[in-house]
Protein backbone atom coordinates (compact mmCIF):
# COMPACT_ATOMS: atom_id res chain seq x y z
CA UNK A 1 0.00 0.00 0.00
CA UNK A 2 2.56 2.64 0.67
CA UNK A 3 4.50 1.84 -2.31
CA UNK A 4 1.30 2.15 -4.09
CA UNK A 5 1.05 5.69 -2.23
CA UNK A 6 4.38 6.67 -3.35
CA UNK A 7 4.05 5.47 -7.08
CA UNK A 8 1.16 7.67 -7.43
CA UNK A 9 2.51 10.74 -5.63
CA UNK A 10 5.68 10.62 -7.79
CA UNK A 11 3.58 10.01 -10.90
CA UNK A 12 1.45 13.12 -9.98
CA UNK A 13 4.72 14.91 -9.85
CA UNK A 14 5.66 13.80 -13.28
CA UNK A 15 2.35 15.18 -15.20
CA UNK A 16 -1.06 15.87 -14.93
CA UNK A 17 -3.03 12.45 -15.30
CA UNK A 18 -3.20 13.27 -19.66
CA UNK A 19 -6.35 10.88 -20.10
CA UNK A 20 -8.22 13.77 -18.14
CA UNK A 21 -6.94 16.67 -20.33
CA UNK A 22 -8.52 17.45 -23.42
CA UNK A 23 -6.19 18.12 -26.80
CA UNK A 24 -6.73 22.09 -26.25
CA UNK A 25 -6.04 22.13 -22.40
CA UNK A 26 -2.88 19.78 -23.37
CA UNK A 27 -1.95 22.74 -25.54
CA UNK A 28 -2.34 25.11 -22.53
CA UNK A 29 -0.62 22.59 -20.66
CA UNK A 30 2.43 23.17 -23.05
CA UNK A 31 1.96 26.78 -22.92
CA UNK A 32 2.21 27.36 -19.08
CA UNK A 33 5.28 25.06 -19.16
CA UNK A 34 7.07 27.03 -21.73
CA UNK A 35 6.05 30.14 -20.42
CA UNK A 36 7.62 29.04 -17.32
CA UNK A 37 11.11 27.70 -18.79
CA UNK A 38 11.59 31.29 -20.34
CA UNK A 39 10.52 33.65 -17.46
CA UNK A 40 10.71 32.31 -14.10
CA UNK A 41 14.46 33.04 -12.95
CA UNK A 42 16.38 31.08 -10.85
CA UNK A 43 16.61 34.24 -8.30
CA UNK A 44 12.79 34.13 -7.98
CA UNK A 45 13.15 30.04 -8.14
CA UNK A 46 15.75 30.63 -5.08
CA UNK A 47 13.96 33.08 -2.89
CA UNK A 48 10.37 31.21 -2.70
CA UNK A 49 11.85 27.71 -2.08
CA UNK A 50 13.37 29.92 1.17
CA UNK A 51 10.76 31.74 1.83
CA UNK A 52 8.82 30.43 5.85
CA UNK A 53 6.11 32.87 6.14
CA UNK A 54 2.35 32.58 4.75
CA UNK A 55 3.45 35.03 1.52
CA UNK A 56 5.84 35.53 -0.36
CA UNK A 57 8.69 38.51 -0.03
CA UNK A 58 7.26 41.36 -1.72
CA UNK A 59 9.93 41.83 -4.18
CA UNK A 60 9.58 38.58 -5.28
CA UNK A 61 6.14 38.25 -5.28
CA UNK A 62 5.65 41.99 -7.12
CA UNK A 63 8.38 40.77 -10.13
CA UNK A 64 6.56 37.29 -10.70
CA UNK A 65 3.09 39.41 -11.22
CA UNK A 66 5.15 41.98 -13.34
CA UNK A 67 5.86 38.59 -15.45
CA UNK A 68 2.35 37.35 -15.57
CA UNK A 69 1.08 40.43 -16.32
CA UNK A 70 2.39 41.09 -18.93
CA UNK A 71 1.00 38.07 -20.78
CA UNK A 72 -2.39 38.99 -19.50
CA UNK A 73 -2.10 36.07 -16.77
CA UNK A 74 -2.05 37.96 -13.50
CA UNK A 75 -6.22 37.69 -12.83
CA UNK A 76 -5.92 34.03 -13.34
CA UNK A 77 -9.72 33.09 -11.54
CA UNK A 78 -10.79 37.39 -12.43
CA UNK A 79 -13.90 37.86 -15.71
CA UNK A 80 -12.34 39.39 -18.60
CA UNK A 81 -14.51 42.38 -18.21
CA UNK A 82 -11.88 43.34 -15.64
CA UNK A 83 -8.81 42.51 -17.32
CA UNK A 84 -9.04 38.78 -16.37
CA UNK A 85 -7.98 35.15 -17.96
CA UNK A 86 -11.26 33.97 -18.21
CA UNK A 87 -10.16 30.64 -17.53
CA UNK A 88 -11.81 27.58 -17.14
CA UNK A 89 -11.60 25.27 -13.99
CA UNK A 90 -9.15 22.57 -15.77
CA UNK A 91 -6.78 25.95 -16.92
CA UNK A 92 -6.97 27.26 -13.45
CA UNK A 93 -5.55 23.32 -12.14
CA UNK A 94 -3.33 23.36 -14.81
CA UNK A 95 -1.40 26.85 -13.78
CA UNK A 96 -1.78 26.48 -10.40
CA UNK A 97 0.00 22.95 -10.57
CA UNK A 98 2.91 23.99 -13.62
CA UNK A 99 3.93 27.20 -10.96
CA UNK A 100 4.11 24.90 -8.31
CA UNK A 101 6.09 22.00 -9.26
CA UNK A 102 8.54 24.84 -11.35
CA UNK A 103 8.96 26.41 -8.03
CA UNK A 104 6.85 29.69 -9.11
CA UNK A 105 6.09 32.28 -5.65
CA UNK A 106 1.92 32.35 -5.16
CA UNK A 107 0.89 35.87 -6.33
CA UNK A 108 -0.07 37.93 -3.12
CA UNK A 109 -3.78 36.85 -2.65
CA UNK A 110 -4.94 40.11 -0.29
CA UNK A 111 -5.97 42.64 -3.41
CA UNK A 112 -5.83 39.89 -6.54
CA UNK A 113 -7.87 37.20 -4.50
CA UNK A 114 -9.99 38.84 -1.60
CA UNK A 115 -10.23 42.74 -2.51
CA UNK A 116 -11.19 42.09 -5.88
CA UNK A 117 -14.19 39.77 -5.95
CA UNK A 118 -15.91 42.12 -3.35
CA UNK A 119 -14.74 44.75 -5.79
CA UNK A 120 -16.73 43.19 -8.66
CA UNK A 121 -19.71 42.26 -6.68
CA UNK A 122 -19.89 45.64 -4.20
CA UNK A 123 -17.75 48.47 -6.26
CA UNK A 124 -18.90 51.38 -7.65
CA UNK A 125 -18.13 51.79 -11.34
CA UNK A 126 -15.18 54.45 -10.17
CA UNK A 127 -13.94 52.55 -7.84
CA UNK A 128 -13.70 49.53 -9.88
CA UNK A 129 -12.00 52.01 -13.29
CA UNK A 130 -10.04 53.38 -10.32
CA UNK A 131 -8.33 50.39 -8.48
CA UNK A 132 -9.20 46.91 -10.25
CA UNK A 133 -6.00 48.23 -12.75
CA UNK A 134 -3.97 48.92 -10.02
CA UNK A 135 -4.12 45.88 -8.00
CA UNK A 136 -3.54 43.74 -11.29
CA UNK A 137 -0.32 45.76 -11.95
CA UNK A 138 1.21 45.26 -8.40
CA UNK A 139 1.15 49.33 -8.27
CA UNK A 140 -1.43 49.18 -5.27
CA UNK A 141 0.02 46.64 -2.82
CA UNK A 142 -3.09 46.20 -0.05
CA UNK A 143 -3.22 44.74 3.46
CA UNK A 144 -6.47 43.19 5.45
CA UNK A 145 -7.43 45.46 8.60
CA UNK A 146 -9.78 43.13 10.19
CA UNK A 147 -8.46 41.86 13.87
CA UNK A 148 -7.96 43.83 16.51
CA UNK A 149 -6.72 43.25 20.25
CA UNK A 150 -9.76 42.43 21.86
CA UNK A 151 -11.73 40.90 18.41
CA UNK A 152 -10.16 38.25 16.84
CA UNK A 153 -12.93 34.63 16.21
CA UNK A 154 -15.29 37.52 17.67
CA UNK A 155 -14.53 39.62 14.76
CA UNK A 156 -18.40 41.40 14.95
CA UNK A 157 -16.96 42.84 18.46
CA UNK A 158 -14.67 45.40 16.62
CA UNK A 159 -14.81 48.70 18.08
CA UNK A 160 -12.36 50.91 15.80
CA UNK A 161 -14.55 54.23 14.97
CA UNK A 162 -15.58 55.68 12.02
CA UNK A 163 -17.29 59.27 12.39
CA UNK A 164 -19.28 60.94 9.61
CA UNK A 165 -17.58 64.67 9.42
CA UNK A 166 -18.93 66.43 6.34
CA UNK A 167 -17.83 64.20 3.23
CA UNK A 168 -15.47 62.59 5.28
CA UNK A 169 -14.89 59.50 7.99
CA UNK A 170 -12.54 59.74 10.91
CA UNK A 171 -11.49 56.84 11.85
CA UNK A 172 -9.66 55.80 15.41
CA UNK A 173 -8.47 52.75 16.65
CA UNK A 174 -6.32 49.59 16.07
CA UNK A 175 -5.96 46.83 14.12
CA UNK A 176 -2.95 43.88 14.66
CA UNK A 177 -1.73 41.02 12.96
CA UNK A 178 -2.18 42.55 9.70
CA UNK A 179 -0.05 40.52 7.24
CA UNK A 180 2.40 42.87 5.16
CA UNK A 181 1.38 45.97 6.59
CA UNK A 182 4.72 47.08 6.38
CA UNK A 183 4.90 47.36 3.05
CA UNK A 184 1.12 48.19 1.88
CA UNK A 185 0.21 51.30 0.26
CA UNK A 186 -3.15 50.31 1.12
CA UNK A 187 -5.41 49.10 3.54
CA UNK A 188 -9.52 47.58 3.39
CA UNK A 189 -10.90 47.72 7.21
CA UNK A 190 -13.83 47.22 8.81
CA UNK A 191 -15.03 49.45 11.13
CA UNK A 192 -17.88 50.82 13.50
CA UNK A 193 -19.80 53.48 11.70
CA UNK A 194 -22.89 53.11 14.22
CA UNK A 195 -21.77 51.92 17.82
CA UNK A 196 -25.89 51.66 19.08
CA UNK A 197 -26.69 48.92 16.11
CA UNK A 198 -26.76 45.52 17.00
CA UNK A 199 -22.92 44.01 16.52
CA UNK A 200 -22.97 42.79 13.02
CA UNK A 201 -25.71 45.64 11.55
CA UNK A 202 -23.22 48.88 12.96
CA UNK A 203 -19.82 47.79 10.71
CA UNK A 204 -18.91 49.45 7.18
CA UNK A 205 -16.15 48.44 4.89
CA UNK A 206 -13.32 51.11 4.51
CA UNK A 207 -10.53 51.56 1.85
CA UNK A 208 -7.42 53.28 3.21
CA UNK A 209 -4.24 54.85 1.50
CA UNK A 210 -1.42 53.76 4.00
CA UNK A 211 0.08 57.26 3.62
CA UNK A 212 -2.93 59.35 5.06
CA UNK A 213 -1.63 61.34 8.04
CA UNK A 214 -2.27 59.82 11.41
CA UNK A 215 -1.84 56.15 10.19
CA UNK A 216 1.24 54.04 11.26
CA UNK A 217 2.77 50.69 11.80
CA UNK A 218 4.15 48.61 14.60
CA UNK A 219 6.26 45.35 13.58
CA UNK A 220 5.18 42.29 15.58
CA UNK A 221 7.74 39.48 15.53
CA UNK A 222 6.77 35.85 15.07
CA UNK A 223 7.90 32.71 17.28
CA UNK A 224 9.19 32.07 13.85
CA UNK A 225 11.58 35.04 14.01
CA UNK A 226 9.72 36.61 10.91
CA UNK A 227 8.23 40.35 10.61
CA UNK A 228 5.28 39.29 8.88
CA UNK A 229 2.86 40.79 11.19
CA UNK A 230 1.96 44.24 12.62
CA UNK A 231 -0.46 46.52 14.51
CA UNK A 232 -1.99 49.25 12.75
CA UNK A 233 -2.77 52.35 14.63
CA UNK A 234 -5.39 55.10 12.96
CA UNK A 235 -5.25 58.78 15.06
CA UNK A 236 -8.18 60.79 13.60
CA UNK A 237 -7.39 59.71 9.89
CA UNK A 238 -9.68 61.75 7.45
CA UNK A 239 -11.23 59.22 4.18
CA UNK A 240 -13.65 60.07 2.01
CA UNK A 241 -16.96 58.57 2.41
CA UNK A 242 -16.52 57.66 -1.41
CA UNK A 243 -13.66 54.79 0.11
CA UNK A 244 -16.61 53.03 1.65
CA UNK A 245 -17.38 49.81 -0.16
CA UNK A 246 -21.32 48.49 -0.03
CA UNK A 247 -23.55 50.40 2.14
CA UNK A 248 -23.01 52.19 5.29
CA UNK A 249 -23.62 49.93 8.36
CA UNK A 250 -23.61 47.06 5.88
CA UNK A 251 -20.02 46.51 5.37
CA UNK A 252 -20.31 42.48 7.46
CA UNK A 253 -22.22 41.15 4.43
CA UNK A 254 -18.96 42.72 2.83
CA UNK A 255 -16.68 40.77 4.94
CA UNK A 256 -17.88 37.84 4.74
CA UNK A 257 -18.47 37.35 1.20
CA UNK A 258 -14.41 38.51 0.97
CA UNK A 259 -13.67 36.11 3.90
CA UNK A 260 -15.20 32.81 1.58
CA UNK A 261 -12.56 33.53 -1.48
CA UNK A 262 -9.86 33.94 1.84
CA UNK A 263 -10.40 30.92 2.78
CA UNK A 264 -11.69 29.03 0.09
CA UNK A 265 -10.72 30.70 -3.43
CA UNK A 266 -7.22 29.23 -4.00
CA UNK A 267 -5.53 26.14 -4.41
CA UNK A 268 -3.99 24.83 -0.91
CA UNK A 269 -3.97 21.05 -2.31
CA UNK A 270 -0.95 22.21 -5.22
CA UNK A 271 0.65 23.69 -2.14
CA UNK A 272 0.49 20.36 -0.18
CA UNK A 273 1.18 17.93 -2.32
CA UNK A 274 4.56 20.04 -3.26
CA UNK A 275 5.59 19.75 0.24
CA UNK A 276 4.55 15.88 0.42
CA UNK A 277 6.63 15.15 -2.27
CA UNK A 278 9.57 16.85 -0.80
CA UNK A 279 9.13 15.46 2.15
CA UNK A 280 9.04 11.82 0.46
CA UNK A 281 12.14 12.56 -1.22
CA UNK A 282 13.99 13.79 2.13
CA UNK A 283 12.67 9.96 3.59
CA UNK A 284 14.70 8.36 0.67
CA UNK A 285 18.16 11.04 0.69
CA UNK A 286 18.05 10.26 4.63
CA UNK A 287 16.95 6.83 4.76
CA UNK A 288 20.59 5.51 6.01
CA UNK A 289 19.77 7.62 8.84
CA UNK A 290 16.63 6.14 9.86
CA UNK A 291 16.00 2.55 11.26
CA UNK A 292 13.45 0.28 9.43
CA UNK A 293 10.64 1.41 12.22
CA UNK A 294 11.06 4.94 12.04
CA UNK A 295 11.02 4.71 8.36
CA UNK A 296 7.81 2.57 8.63
CA UNK A 297 5.88 5.15 10.81
CA UNK A 298 7.09 8.35 8.43
CA UNK A 299 5.85 6.16 5.32
CA UNK A 300 2.67 5.82 6.90
CA UNK A 301 2.25 9.01 7.63
CA UNK A 302 2.90 10.48 4.15
CA UNK A 303 0.74 7.70 2.74
CA UNK A 304 -1.98 9.21 5.32
CA UNK A 305 -1.65 12.71 4.22
CA UNK A 306 -1.49 11.86 0.42
CA UNK A 307 -5.09 10.34 1.13
CA UNK A 308 -6.27 13.92 2.29
CA UNK A 309 -4.72 15.60 0.37
CA UNK A 310 -6.52 14.02 -2.40
CA UNK A 311 -9.90 14.64 -0.58
CA UNK A 312 -9.06 17.96 -0.36
CA UNK A 313 -8.23 18.61 -3.84
CA UNK A 314 -11.36 17.35 -5.32
CA UNK A 315 -13.33 19.39 -2.41
CA UNK A 316 -11.20 22.56 -3.98
CA UNK A 317 -12.34 21.42 -7.41
CA UNK A 318 -16.19 22.01 -6.36
CA UNK A 319 -15.54 25.11 -5.33
CA UNK A 320 -13.75 26.31 -8.35
CA UNK A 321 -16.69 25.03 -9.88
CA UNK A 322 -18.98 27.04 -8.26
CA UNK A 323 -16.53 30.42 -9.29
CA UNK A 324 -16.44 28.98 -12.60
CA UNK A 325 -20.06 30.10 -12.68
CA UNK A 326 -20.33 33.43 -11.04
CA UNK A 327 -20.93 32.01 -7.46
CA UNK A 328 -19.44 32.22 -4.28
CA UNK A 329 -18.05 29.54 -2.56
CA UNK A 330 -20.83 29.01 0.50
CA UNK A 331 -19.93 27.35 3.13
CA UNK A 332 -17.30 25.01 1.17
CA UNK A 333 -14.81 27.71 1.98
CA UNK A 334 -14.87 27.28 6.06
CA UNK A 335 -14.29 23.50 5.28
CA UNK A 336 -11.62 24.33 2.72
CA UNK A 337 -9.99 26.35 5.48
CA UNK A 338 -10.36 24.01 8.13
CA UNK A 339 -8.91 20.66 6.39
CA UNK A 340 -6.08 22.75 4.28
CA UNK A 341 -4.77 24.57 7.52
CA UNK A 342 -4.72 21.11 9.83
CA UNK A 343 -2.75 19.21 6.58
CA UNK A 344 -0.61 22.26 6.44
CA UNK A 345 0.32 21.58 10.01
CA UNK A 346 0.75 17.78 10.00
CA UNK A 347 2.92 18.07 6.83
CA UNK A 348 5.23 20.64 8.68
CA UNK A 349 5.32 18.60 11.70
CA UNK A 350 6.29 15.40 9.77
CA UNK A 351 8.86 17.39 7.65
CA UNK A 352 10.49 17.87 11.02
CA UNK A 353 10.08 14.44 12.54
CA UNK A 354 11.65 13.77 8.77
CA UNK A 355 14.67 15.80 9.14
CA UNK A 356 14.90 15.19 13.09
CA UNK A 357 17.81 17.10 14.21
CA UNK A 358 19.04 18.56 10.92
CA UNK A 359 15.93 20.70 11.28
CA UNK A 360 18.14 23.50 12.92
CA UNK A 361 16.32 26.32 14.56
CA UNK A 362 17.69 29.86 13.18
CA UNK A 363 18.82 28.68 9.34
CA UNK A 364 15.91 30.91 8.47
CA UNK A 365 17.90 33.85 9.95
CA UNK A 366 20.84 33.07 9.09
CA UNK A 367 18.87 32.96 5.38
CA UNK A 368 17.54 36.64 6.40
CA UNK A 369 21.18 37.67 7.28
CA UNK A 370 22.77 36.24 3.61
CA UNK A 371 24.37 33.24 5.17
CA UNK A 372 24.34 29.74 3.78
CA UNK A 373 21.69 27.57 6.18
CA UNK A 374 23.28 24.89 8.53
CA UNK A 375 23.10 20.60 7.24
CA UNK A 376 21.12 19.91 3.94
CA UNK A 377 19.48 22.35 2.24
CA UNK A 378 16.24 21.24 2.86
CA UNK A 379 16.38 21.73 6.04
CA UNK A 380 17.12 25.28 5.63
CA UNK A 381 13.10 26.74 6.38
CA UNK A 382 11.79 23.64 8.07
CA UNK A 383 11.85 24.70 11.24
CA UNK A 384 10.53 27.98 10.47
CA UNK A 385 8.00 27.31 8.31
CA UNK A 386 6.87 24.46 10.77
CA UNK A 387 6.43 27.16 13.50
CA UNK A 388 4.81 30.24 11.64
CA UNK A 389 2.36 26.88 10.30
CA UNK A 390 1.19 27.31 13.82
CA UNK A 391 -0.95 29.85 13.32
CA UNK A 392 -2.54 28.49 10.11
CA UNK A 393 -5.90 27.32 12.00
CA UNK A 394 -6.17 31.04 13.63
CA UNK A 395 -5.77 33.53 11.25
CA UNK A 396 -8.37 33.83 8.35
CA UNK A 397 -11.01 32.35 11.09
CA UNK A 398 -9.70 30.17 13.92
CA UNK A 399 -11.04 26.11 13.29
CA UNK A 400 -13.37 26.49 16.06
CA UNK A 401 -15.07 29.48 14.29
CA UNK A 402 -14.88 27.04 10.80
CA UNK A 403 -16.71 24.51 12.70
CA UNK A 404 -19.58 26.48 13.74
CA UNK A 405 -20.17 28.00 10.61
CA UNK A 406 -20.16 24.42 9.48
CA UNK A 407 -22.60 23.53 12.10
CA UNK A 408 -24.90 26.38 11.86
CA UNK A 409 -25.24 26.70 7.74
CA UNK A 410 -24.30 23.25 6.56
CA UNK A 411 -25.69 20.82 9.21
CA UNK A 412 -28.90 23.14 10.84
CA UNK A 413 -27.93 22.59 13.92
Amino acid sequence: MLVASRVQAKRWRAETVTAELTPRHQVFREEVRAMLAAELTDEIKQATAQNTTVFADREVALAWQKILHQRGWAGVAWPVEFGGTGWDITQRHIFAQECTRAGAPDLIPLGLRMLAPVLFRYGTKHQQDYYLPKILTGEHYWCQGYSEPGSGSDLASLQMRAVRDGDDYILDGTKIWTTHAHFADHIFCLVRTDPTARKQAGISFILVEMDRPGVSVKPIITLAGDHEVNQVFFDAVRVPITHRVGEENDGWSVAKYLLEFERGGGTASTGLWSGLLETEALLDELAKDLTANEMAELRGRAATLQMAITALQQMEDTVLAKLARGQNPGPNSSLLKLLSSNLGQSLAALKMSTLAYYAVPDNNQLMRLGEPGIGTQAAWTATGTYLNNRASTIFGGSNEVQKNIIAKTVLGL
